[in-house]
């Protein structure tokens, strides 16, 4: 029976979903301001189609997460579960243009060979002091106490590096007790970590002038169009709900900012 979700701050329904913590904590902390829902057509609050051998058909399912509020254009997170395996967390927190904040990126995926973690504060202004030195003083300390406790993520292409911190915490992880361990023990409190550094941003931040504010919109139009156009999850959601369900979906909902 197909689960009915009426608007994008229903509680996400998957069950056994690897990365229910961090979303929940990212509930939480918006918990005590005064929010309300996004946006979202129902088509993509709640999807599930099945893959595999028509004898032993395996279920996915995309649900999406999703707010606004004073200061936040469009907070949301992208929610999928795939047979028993592979597990998606899409989460980016996009502030409104008038206010000097970095986007709150988080994106957790687990895959038969095992979990790509990524998270950062990303600036929409990387080459801008004002934008990022008080970011990258605070979020800095952070990212080398835990960075330095996991594997590193590798190379970060050429192209996308602008759009990434000093201070991005990138690792694969292998799947198994040791990933376990290393999710409960490093990614749980670094992500509580980065999440309060960048609510304790949210909270300081003061409105900007008009000038400032066109320069901030620009610079997250091309963090969006970025993000559009290079998702690594296109193939996979390709895959499950056909092609132009997932343009839409990217183009309209995950990176909506024109």
């Amino acid at each position: 029976m197909q689960i009915i979700r009426n608007n994008s701050q229903d509680p996400i329904s998957i069950s056994n979903w690897r990365w229910a913590y961090f979303l929940d904590e990212t509930i939480k902390a918006f918990s005590t301001f005064q929010t309300r829902p996004y946006q979202i057509d129902k088509d993509f609050l709640f999807r599930e189609s099945f893959f595999g051998s028509s004898s032993n058909p395996k279920k996915v399912i995309l649900e999406t997460w999703g707010l606004k509020m004073e200061k936040i254009r469009q907070a949301r997170c992208a929610c999928l579960q795939a047979g028993e395996i592979t597990s998606v967390m899409n989460l980016v927190i996009s502030p409104l243009n008038n206010y000097d904040l970095p986007f709150f990126g988080a994106d957790f995926v687990t895959l038969p060979n095992g979990h790509l973690i990524a998270l950062d504060l990303q600036p929409a202004l990387k080459d801008d002091i004002t934008h990022t030195q008080h970011v990258w003083n605070k979020l800095k300390p952070i990212h080398a106490h835990w960075q330095s406790k996991i594997p590193s993520g590798g190379d970060i292409p050429s192209d996308a590096r602008q759009y990434f911190s000093p201070a991005f915490l990138w690792s694969r992880i292998p799947l198994g007790e040791e990933g376990d361990n290393l999710i409960t023990q490093i990614i749980k409190p670094a992500f509580d970590e980065y999440l309060n550094c960048f609510f304790d941003l949210l909270r300081d931040a003061k409105i900007t002038s008009k000038e400032r504010s066109f320069q901030l919109l620009n610079g997250q139009k091309k963090y969006m169009r970025y993000r559009a156009e290079k998702d690594p999850a296109r193939g996979m959601l390709r895959s499950f709900f056909g092609e132009l369900w997932t343009e839409s979906y990217i183009n309209n909902i995950l990176f909506d900012l024109k």
